[in-house]
């Protein structure tokens, strides 16, 4: 016989051997799964004829799908035997021993469900996306050990037991390859800090790798920032140090040279854009280091410069030329060349709350408006500094074949109800608790309502108001107010007076340019007042109705927050139509700052002036003049200079004018950024006019009459702490007058909920 041939007939007896048609299939073990389900699974029916191989697969599946904890298959003649025991059901999940990861995000990363069946792979997953969370935080010790709680009817609990390792500190961060830049600064442009005890609030002293991967991407920004475009991050390792307590953190950079800008050109396809407006937009020119921020910069304001003519959508792109010779990068800034873009429709979407004219309102575009990305940004800002909503996308889109575009403004609404407390401590008031609730979207119409009260040690207040934003669906706010207030100053300081005070007031806004505002107020004060120097109680009515012009022009780094700008108030108000009290009081202040190097300085500079002008032979009571000292006049006691009675030497005798203000700059300490902690020097100054003429005498004997200069200086600490600012300032008197008083230490805290 050919040897071929048998080989091949004996490998087909043997392959027949092991293969068996299945004629039926039994299930044995199951009591929640019915069998029917079972064989579904098992994808195989009856007629199919199956070998060992085949049935090893079934077991496997059946084994995979995760509903069984054993699973036997085997052919007994014809019958396909399956038997199987069912896995148990998870009746509950719960995580224990975790301090520094939150429950609920740990139950995030947990993949076992409730009332599904007990599978080990997945507790061994969810152990791993647990574990990760905790290292990303530098707990790298951590251990997390699942325990499976047998109940009855085949149930199970588990428990995943989280024993905490203590977090892995940085202990230094160092740099290699750096000529340009000192280590110091560069530790300063990463996130990532070496340990210090007064790094308790952050975790940016804890190591974690995908933190050092980011830190790689802000030195390079950095770098690019700088001039140095070349520049590469080698390497950046952690290694554990020899006593496994900490990291150290070793960046390997390449500076690379320094090159500067060289030639600038604008590519202008636009014959009604005239170049002069692109090239005053420009934040690079010729000769300045090499800035990357810079370039984005000008993309963005060469697209906003066309974008007012109605060009949209354009694309600027900037085309670098570099001369290594010269170390210079000429930059050719191409614009691409559009239609003009007009707006065929504005369409409000998302809002179930707000009424559309309430949004139509804040925005400034309408349809038939040339199409400006500054304008519709601008109508988002607008959108956002409301707090109505959690998110604001304006979604603009083309209309095919026509020059015309449809503008869809979605939003997010957020709740707009606020219920808020506080406390805190300051030298004028003492300590001070406070609560009140406020719905700056009422009804959804932008109305504002407010309930506030506060009790302090010398000041008690409650307060209702209420604005609406759009009178007869006009830009004018209108409201009013109702507040009550009792002043205990007759033992404080330098006042020696108290006085309870109902106020009932409305007030109509409008805005006149972008920056100026004005209010009309119009108010009626009921009050009672006690004054050391006259005795006894006495009432008052006062009626004011007075106009107010604002000025607002900030730019504000909110992470440093610090300004560049102006903000100034003008007031006049007369007090009179048959009231107990007749006067005209004008107010003016304004204050100017400035941020710079890189925003974490600031220059503050303030003037205020006040000035109450009697009519008549009216007299005007102690407790509606001017004081200065305390958070005015630092360095000096509350109400603790000008004029003073011969009998009640303590007490001012305040003043009909005043004239103070400050000059401040707040600086940077050794404490990180983070922390919002920044110390500041101050010199403050001001004058305290005299009181009305009949204070010159009192029982027969002159007073102190007083209105000279004063000045100080000091230094402090404010911090934005999270719960509230917090304000420590030193003042010392350069020039007092012999009855003034002296404060040298002020605090003011105070805290919301």
């Amino acid at each position: 016989m050919n040897k071929g041939l048998f080989l091949f007939g004996l490998t087909f007896v043997a392959s027949g051997a092991f293969a068996a048609t299945v004629s039926r299939i039994d299930v044995s073990g199951n009591n929640r799964m019915d069998a029917e389900s079972v064989r579904i699974l098992a994808d195989v029916r009856v007629g199919e004829n199956v070998t060992d191989v085949r049935t090893n697969k079934i077991a496997k599946q059946l084994q995979e799908s995760g509903y069984f904890s054993t699973v036997s298959v085997r052919m007994d003649g014809g019958v396909m035997k399956i038997k199987i025991t069912e896995a148990p059901i998870v009746n509950m999940v719960t995580v224990e021993g975790n301090d520094e990861v939150s429950t609920d995000d740990l139950k995030k990363e947990i993949k076992l469900k409730e009332r599904s069946p007990f599978d080990q792979t997945v507790i061994g997953a969810d152990v791993g996306r647990m574990l990760t969370i905790y290292q990303r935080k530098g707990f790298f010790g951590t251990k997390i050990e699942p325990k499976k709680i047998s109940l009855d009817d085949n149930r199970v609990n588990v428990v995943y037991e989280i024993t905490e390792g203590h977090p892995t500190y940085i202990r230094d961060i160092d740099f290699t390859g750096n000529e340009k830049f000192s280590g110091r600064t560069l530790r300063g442009e990463i996130l990532s800090r070496e340990h210090a005890w007064w790094r308790f609030m952050t975790q940016f002293d804890v190591y974690d790798e995908d933190r050092i991967m980011y830190d790689q991407q802000m030195l390079r920004q950095f770098y690019l920032r700088n001039g140095y475009v070349d520049f590469a991050v080698k390497s950046a390792r952690g290694t554990f140090t020899p006593d496994r307590e900490y990291y150290s953190v070793v960046f390997d950079v390449d500076e690379g040279p320094k090159y500067k800008i060289g030639k600038v050109k604008i590519d202008n396809p636009f014959d009604d854009v005239p170049n002069d407006e692109l090239y005053d937009v420009l934040k690079v020119s010729g000769g300045d280091t090499y800035n990357v921020d810079k370039v984005e910069e000008t993309i963005s304001a060469l697209r906003g410069a066309v974008a007012e003519h109605g060009y949209a959508f354009i694309n600027v792109e900037p085309v670098p030329t570099k001369n290594d010779d010269a170390r210079t990068i000429d930059l050719n800034f191409k614009i691409q060349k559009t239609n003009r873009i007009y707006l065929n429709s504005v369409n409000i979407l998302g809002n179930v709350r707000t009424f559309d004219s309430v949004i139509n309102q804040l925005i400034p575009m309408r349809a038939g408006d040339p199409f400006s990305l500054q304008t519709i940004e601008q109508g988002r800002q607008r959108l956002m500094r409301t707090r109505y909503f959690k998110d604001v996308q304006m979604v603009p889109s083309r209309i095919a074949d026509a020059n015309m575009m449809n503008l869809d403004i979605k939003v997010e609404e957020q709740p707009t109800g606020e219920l808020s407390g506080g406390f805190g401590w300051s030298n004028i008031n003492g300590f001070m608790l406070d609560a009140g609730i406020t719905e700056s979207n009422f009804m959804g119409r932008g109305q504002t309502v407010q309930l506030r009260g506060s009790i302090a040690q010398y000041q008690k207040q409650a307060l209702f108001s209420f604005t609406e934003p759009f009178l007869f669906g006009r830009a004018l706010s209108a409201g009013f107010d109702v507040s009550y207030t009792m002043y205990n100053y007759k033992h404080l300081g330098g006042f020696g007076y108290d006085r309870d005070s109902l106020t009932i007031a409305g007030r109509l806004g409008w805005q006149l340019t972008d920056h100026w505002s004005q209010t009309l107020r119009l108010s009626a004060s009921f009050d009672q007042n006690y004054d050391l120097q006259v005795g006894g109680w006495q009432k008052a009515q006062l009626y004011t109705l007075g106009t107010y012009l604002k000025y607002y022009n900030l730019d504000t780094n909110f992470e440093q927050n610090t300004h560049t700008g102006l903000v100034g108030n003008i007031g006049v108000a007369y007090t009179g139509f048959g009231g107990t009290e007749t006067f005209m009081r004008y107010s003016a202040d304004a204050t100017a700052m400035v941020k710079f190097l890189e925003d974490r300085w600031q220059l503050r500079t303030s003037l205020d002036f006040g000035y109450i002008q009697t009519i008549g032979e009216d007299y005007v009571p102690r407790v509606y003049r001017y004081f200065l000292g305390g958070e005015s006049l630092r360095g000096f006691d509350i109400a603790g200079v000008g004029s003073r009675n011969w009998a009640y030497q303590s007490y001012s005798l305040g003043g009909m004018w005043k004239v103070n203000g400050s000059t401040q700059l707040n600086f940077p300490i050794f404490i990180p950024d983070e922390y919002q902690i920044k110390g500041f020097v101050f010199m403050d100054y001001g004058i305290l006019g005299k009181p009305p003429a009949r204070e010159d005498t009192y029982l027969g004997r002159p007073n102190f009459i007083d209105s000279g200069i004063r000045t100080s200086v000091g230094v402090g600490i404010y911090w934005n702490t999270p719960m509230g600012p917090m304000n420590f300032s030193w003042g010392w008197p350069l020039k007092m007058g012999e009855h003034d008083r002296e404060r040298r230490f002020l605090l003011s805290f105070e805290t919301q909920f």
